[in-house]
């Protein structure tokens, strides 16, 4: 992968852990849904992370990811999916 575009999905990982908050306002918001909240929770963290790494790939490469970056990308989530988890639990507020 990209080292630029490498680097920014890191920091997007590391800023959707340090601000768990903004999740669990949409988790709050979302009645209906908020009964499966970790899982939920998680489905958003996934899709930011997702949406970030599409456009940084669009923004730094100029052009869609390769299917490589995107296992790439993939193998990154995996990598950090506890990080991301640990997160979500330690800001686990009352919903």
């Amino acid at each position: 992968m990209d080292k630029k575009l490498e680097e920014k999905i890191n920091q997007k990982i590391n800023e959707v852990a340090e601000n768990t908050n903004e999740i669990y306002k949409i988790i709050n918001s979302l009645e209906k849904l908020r009964t499966h909240s970790d899982s939920f929770g998680y489905g958003i963290v996934v899709g930011r992370l997702y949406n970030s790494f599409y456009y940084q790939c669009r923004r730094i490469l100029k052009r869609n990811p390769t299917n490589e970056e995107f296992l790439e990308f993939l193998n990154s989530l995996n990598k950090n999916q506890v990080k991301i988890l640990d997160a979500l639990k330690l800001s686990n507020r009352s919903l």
